[in-house]
């Protein structure tokens, strides 16, 4: 069985521990380091985990961001918070994250939750999950319509198919024959046309508008 490669990224020491010793009791699981925020931009251009477990630290998340997205195979970044705040979420998905999920959530349940990160799904705890779908909803009128997008490009419109695939930025470069920082700047375009905060909802237009292939 293939071993995933795990960073923790937290600034509280029993948080570290407790994560760590809770992946470690998987045979597939390798904890290659369990580090505060300062410096885990270092760390994990050393390690090159396919997941992070990130604690919650909105404005470092920029920063996070960008120096992760550097890498050649960005890993999947998943927030690990006590807050369901949606500011927070969407900050933290806009950002590029590929899950949010809350601290309380037991820990018989993060070796499967790190599996299926390593395996390209966007994980969100029960309740996130639910408070996303009923305000994609209730502004399905608003969001969806041709008009928005008619503002998109030919090449947003590429790339937004691929953001709905779930792909990050340097994937969609290697697709595309773009570097990471040009695809940024079209997501950043792609966001603002559409008028939404994250690439998650963005994703859902895609999906109701049926750009996606599936």
């Amino acid at each position: 069985m293939p071993t995933i490669r795990v960073v923790v990224v937290d600034d509280e020491p029993l948080t570290r521990a407790g994560v760590r010793y809770a992946l470690e009791q998987a045979d597939d699981l390798d904890v290659a380091a369990a580090v505060p925020v300062a410096g885990a931009v270092e760390t994990i251009q050393e390690q090159l985990p396919q997941v992070v477990l990130l604690d919650s630290c909105t404005s470092d998340a920029e920063p996070l961001s960008d120096g992760i997205g550097r890498l050649d195979r960005p890993p999947s970044v998943c927030v690990f918070s006590r807050s369901s705040d949606r500011r927070h979420v969407a900050v933290a998905l806009a950002a590029g994250a590929s899950g949010y999920v809350l601290k309380s959530t037991p820990s018989e349940r993060l070796a499967p939750l790190v599996r299926s990160l390593a395996d390209g799904w966007t994980m969100l705890s029960a309740g996130i999950g639910d408070d996303l779908a009923t305000r994609y909803v209730a502004g399905l009128g608003r969001d969806v319509s041709a008009g928005h997008l008619s503002r998109l490009t030919a090449r947003e419109r590429q790339i937004l198919v691929l953001v709905g695939a779930g792909l990050s930025n340097a994937e969609i470069g290697l697709r595309t024959h773009l570097s990471p920082a040009t695809v940024k700047d079209h997501v950043g375009s792609i966001l603002r046309k559409l008028e939404v905060s994250s690439r998650l909802r963005a994703a859902l237009l895609a999906d109701r508008a049926g750009l996606l292939p599936y």
